[in-house]
């Protein structure tokens, strides 16, 4: 038989929903950036773009319209060829249940959802078990950010007590979040998949500062797929500013490439989280 190959999807996160023009004038805020950055990044090596929208102030928000707007116009860039994931944050301005309403109302393809900020305490659990089971009955993929060890055995223990409607669900270990000047290393990874800890069949990493690329990487050696882009850092890995979101993509996927790592493409992201392909505007 023949060796079977991992292959890692690469997702872009290219704005967030904090950093502006004057953090890097090429941070995309606008529909037309951000689907410009869809094509670039496509082409350097992305599966999957993670999109935060804003308003005419350049704030985060979480609206409808303006995710459908995006969408669209990603759509029109790349084709089915990205999946396109739309973020709830809340980014200290919504609540819960309107972090909800916004997957509702959009129908997105897939959705992050952080579990801290959806599930603050066990009174929101139920809650948030109706929210999944409305994702799945609309084959929306979830993909839950976990920020520290212990949310992993709290999603676990949520999956156990049968509040998680999915066999299965994607999560995005988050590396770093909390350590002084938010500047990540591969070792963060390490407690996340301690042998003690709850495993998931698909595990995504992010990464803050100029070793995000060095975090990925070991993600993907470990078995883990790899998010990059200017939400989280804006630094090449020799420390240089990068140009763009494309930059970091492409040199994401030639560390990648150099280790014998096969990229996995959107249709193969998608046979993994158990999506089909997308609907009309999603």
């Amino acid at each position: 038989m023949g060796e079977i190959v991992q292959r890692v999807a690469i997702a872009v996160a290219p704005n967030g929903g904090r950093r502006i023009k004057v953090d890097h004038p090429a941070i995309p805020l606008t529909t037309k950036e951000l689907a410009a950055t869809a094509a670039a990044c496509l082409e350097a090596g992305a599966a999957m773009i993670h999109c935060h929208v804003r308003d005419a102030e350049g704030r985060h928000i979480l609206d409808a319209d303006a995710y459908r707007d995006a969408i669209s116009a990603i759509r029109r860039a790349v084709g089915e060829r990205m999946v396109i994931q739309i973020t709830t944050e809340a980014v200290g301005r919504y609540a819960p249940a309107e972090q909800m309403e916004a997957v509702r109302a959009v129908r997105p393809e897939a959705a992050s959802l952080a579990l801290r900020e959806l599930v603050p305490d066990a009174t929101h659990e139920e809650e948030f078990s109706r929210f999944l089971s409305f994702m799945r009955s609309e084959n929306i993929a979830p993909q839950i950010i976990l920020y520290h060890p212990e949310e992993a055995e709290q999603l676990k223990g949520m999956m156990a007590r049968g509040l998680i409607p999915f066999p299965e669900i994607p999560v995005l270990y988050v590396l770093g979040r909390y350590t002084e000047g938010q500047r990540s290393n591969p070792a963060d990874l390490l407690p996340f998949l301690d042998s003690t800890m709850p495993k998931f069949g698909h595990f995504m990493v992010c990464a803050f500062g100029q070793r995000e690329t060095a975090c990925v990487t070991a993600s993907a050696l470990l078995g883990g797929h790899a998010r990059v882009g200017f939400e989280n850092n804006l630094h090449l890995t020799d420390g240089s500013l990068a140009p763009d979101n494309t930059a970091i993509v492409a040199g994401a996927a030639q560390a990648l490439a150099t280790l014998g790592l096969k990229p996995q493409d959107a249709d193969g992201l998608r046979a993994d989280w158990g999506l089909g392909s997308p609907a009309r505007g999603r």
